[in-house]
């Protein structure tokens, strides 16, 4: 095997790097008086030694042998500047808490912005993209109060559960064989909104990497429907946005991220495959007048600059500084550039999926679904019907992960497969299917051993069937 390369560093590197950089940020100080600080506790070695024991009861989410949900290493580099910043333990609330750590979130969420060439623009980071996606919805709710919020039947449960606390009324718009938003569907539900027979759109949620399955919603084709009916659109990239970057896309999928520009607003997960530590979300809106909706007075924060407090603009208050410094020192290493170290390990985990996708294709004894998009793949285990296609996928799930390989499992419709795989079985029905998420660029060269183990502990299941 070889070694890891991009997020890979051993820890008595990071914590090298670490201690390298600590005296300079020391050095920046030099006129404070000195301050007496308690010595180490002797105790705290062995409390930290503790904490490694019980840190041990994890799957190893940073070893390609763990191919299962969303979960990337962050960067070294991310890792340090993070640990760095908490030194001081900034608060990008307002710049009292804040002043440098928030003029990087300015500057790395600006970088975000001119990834997909949606400048100018008005965001920031947040805490997750389920707070992103929150954001994004109760925008959308104050310009349009009436107005529906429509979304695929496979974008993620965090819009029905976000529309539900900001009683927004949320529909659901049924998918189409290949996980994308059905077009026909939603021009149906928008005609009928036009006719007055249904309540009137006022936000489409396009899904640009769906968390199940990886689909791409036909954003372009989106876009033209808005020119007829008028709506807003939010594009929900947590997952997949950075891929705009990948030069491997699919034409679809490809035409979709480059209309990305055109939306109006746009969540992205730098805690996925921006290599950041959770947690670390980003919303992104195209009209900046939409601060107005956040306009809010505070007697005891917004009162040491003129500049803009980024408190000024986002829903929560108190937010990690350290987040905004490790994102803008990870930017300045790998700059988010087509062609770039970034992007390619971005084809490279998609490379790994099309890999894997493509040994299953030749298992008599498995099933696939559609081409992975991007860096999931979703597949059945052959089975007389649904139902003991879905105890067969449990089984081998369980036995790879006896044997090391830690996959994931997804409860999908059955017409994301073949007609005839499970004849006679109600077409709206559901398998319990294996799911990888490949996210780590050394999964392209650990497929082989993937496969292996998968094979392996597939034969024992089936044999023991």
């Amino acid at each position: 095997m070889t070694k890891p390369s991009l997020n890979a560093m051993k820890n008595e590197e990071f914590l090298q790097l670490l201690t390298q950089s600590l005296p300079h940020l020391n050095s920046q100080f030099p006129d404070l008086p000195p301050c007496e600080s308690d010595d180490p506790d002797p105790a705290a070695a062995e409390v930290l030694q503790q904490v490694a024991e019980r840190l041990a009861d994890n799957y190893p989410y940073f070893h390609p042998l763990y191919a299962g949900q969303m979960l990337k290493p962050p960067h070294p580099i991310a890792r340090a500047a993070y640990a760095m910043a908490m030194a001081i333990n900034p608060n990008n609330h307002a710049l009292d808490g804040g002043r440098a750590s928030s003029r990087m979130e300015v500057e790395a969420v600006a970088a975000i912005a001119r990834m997909f060439g949606f400048d100018p623009h008005l965001g920031h980071l947040t805490s997750s993209g389920t707070f992103a996606n929150l954001e994004a919805l109760w925008v959308a709710g104050q310009l349009a109060p009436a107005g529906a919020i429509l979304a695929s039947d496979q974008a993620h449960y965090t819009h029905s559960r976000i529309s539900s606390v900001l009683k927004l009324h949320l529909e659901t718009i049924a998918s189409d064989n290949t996980g994308s938003m059905d077009l026909n569907a939603l021009e149906a539900r928008l005609i009928q909104a036009e006719s007055g027979d249904r309540r009137p759109v006022g936000t489409v949620v396009a899904t640009l990497g769906a968390t199940a399955t990886g689909s791409v919603d036909p954003l372009s084709d989106i876009l033209e429907l808005r020119e007829r009916y008028g709506f807003r659109i939010h594009v929900d990239a947590a997952y997949g946005g950075y891929f705009t970057l990948s030069s491997t896309l699919q034409t679809n999928d490809r035409q979709s991220f480059d209309a990305i520009a055109l939306a109006d607003s746009i969540v992205i997960d730098p805690h996925k495959h921006g290599l950041q530590p959770y947690g670390c979300g980003c919303i992104l809106f195209r009209d900046r007048t939409v601060g107005r909706f956040y306009k809010h007075d505070s007697p005891y924060t917004y009162f040491s600059s003129a500049e803009l407090h980024l408190g000024e603009i986002s829903l929560e208050c108190s937010r990690a500084g350290a987040s905004a410094v490790a994102l803008w020192a990870t930017q300045q290493l790998l700059p988010m550039t087509r062609g770039g170290t970034f992007a390619d390990d971005l084809d490279r985990c998609r490379s790994a999926a099309l890999a894997l996708y493509d040994v299953l294709q030749r298992d008599a004894d498995f099933v696939t679904a559609f081409p992975p998009a991007l860096d999931i793949v979703i597949w059945a285990v052959r089975g007389s019907d649904p139902a003991e296609s879905s105890s067969l996928a449990q089984a081998i799930f369980d036995e790879c992960a006896r044997n090391g390989l830690h996959l994931a499992l997804a409860a999908l419709p059955i017409r994301f497969f073949p007609p005839e795989t499970w004849s006679g079985a109600a077409p709206n029905g559901a398998v319990r299917c294996l799911r990888s998420v490949l996210m780590k660029p050394e999964h392209s060269t650990w497929i082989p051993e993937l496969v292996r183990i998968l094979s392996a502990s597939k034969q024992v299941i089936l044999k023991r069937n």
